[in-house]
């Protein structure tokens, strides 16, 4: 009843079926019909209309002034929802973790931006997994196993995770040869890995590895700064120190063995239809993961120089 409501206000305003049928893209015969069917259910006649006149009865006039405004203020808000929900401008609020952020998805962030000048991008970079519904926040990336089930989630790629440490560490203290010679060295952990859980990459053996850390963090980037210091041995993931292992500022220990893998997940609040922002954004992180090695849990190789 409402929609024959609003469709009799374009009725009214229009002073004509057929005008309110073209502005409304209906067929004049659904429009003559909906009327009829309004008229029934109020019981009374709301339109005199001849093949000459139109003109409202009293009790049309009435429904015009109940419903008018009603009717105007309903179809604004509408548009206004449609426009935010499929615009490609406006607000949009995202996390993600410091470090990939600024590091090795620096570009993908730049690259957005460029592409789409009229969103207004908030990002709040943290490394720890702040609730979204409570910031408010429209879509994050996060690493790790997503266990939150108020949220949705895709995921993105995978990273790896190394041993790795300095040259010069390894020089004077020597590379164990097994994951078990580990527990002689000084380890530098982060605390999102409180476990290393080693996978030989042929065989599938696993290990895991006793730590008695000489130093945790809980930022990555302290913890490749400090392994890179030659204050031990780290587990990081790839993401974090691939310019290393290429440069060879860090070196791969026990290259035969990875530590456990991450996930990569953008994540959105249940129950929240995605905006066209929010989508477009999902759809550009997908793209700009997917063919970057690191994000397929490739370990990149050292510079053989």
């Amino acid at each position: 009843m409402l929609d024959d409501i609003a469709l009799f206000v374009h009725i009214a305003r229009h002073r004509s079926l057929a005008k309110a049928a073209a502005h409304m893209g209906l067929p004049a015969a659904t429009v003559t019909r909906r009327l009829a069917k309004l008229e029934e259910t109020v019981g009374t006649q709301l339109v005199f209309r001849s093949a000459r006149k139109f003109e409202l009865t009293g009790a049309g006039e009435a429904y015009f002034e109940a419903f008018a405004d009603l009717v105007q203020n309903a179809e604004t808000t509408l548009d206004g929802l449609s426009a935010d929900l499929h615009g490609l401008r406006g607000a949009l609020k995202a996390a993600a973790p410091t470090n990939i952020s600024i590091g090795i998805l620096e570009p993908m962030w730049s690259g957005f931006l460029k592409a789409y000048p009229e969103i207004r991008l908030t990002l709040v970079l943290s490394n720890e997994n702040k609730d979204l519904l409570e910031h408010k926040v429209d879509i994050a990336l996060r690493a790790g196993p997503q266990t939150d089930e108020r949220l949705y989630q895709k995921r993105l790629g995978v990273v790896a995770t190394v041993l790795v440490a300095s040259p010069a560490y390894l020089e004077e203290a020597g590379a164990p040869e097994t994951p078990q010679q580990i527990s002689e060295h000084k380890v530098v952990r982060v605390s999102t890995l409180p476990q290393w859980q080693l996978t030989h990459r042929e065989t599938g053996a696993l290990e895991t590895v006793p730590l008695d850390a000489r130093v945790v963090v809980d930022d990555i980037s302290l913890a490749r700064q400090l392994a890179g210091d030659g204050h031990g041995i780290a587990l990081l993931p790839v993401s974090e120190i691939s310019d290393d292992l290429i440069t060879g500022r860090l070196k791969p220990v026990l290259a035969n063995w990875q530590g456990q893998k991450r996930d990569i997940f953008a994540v959105w609040p249940t129950g929240r239809l995605l905006n066209a922002r929010v989508r477009c954004l999902l759809d550009y992180m997908e793209t700009f993961m997917a063919p970057l090695p690191v994000f397929q849990g490739t370990v990149v190789q050292p510079d053989p120089a």
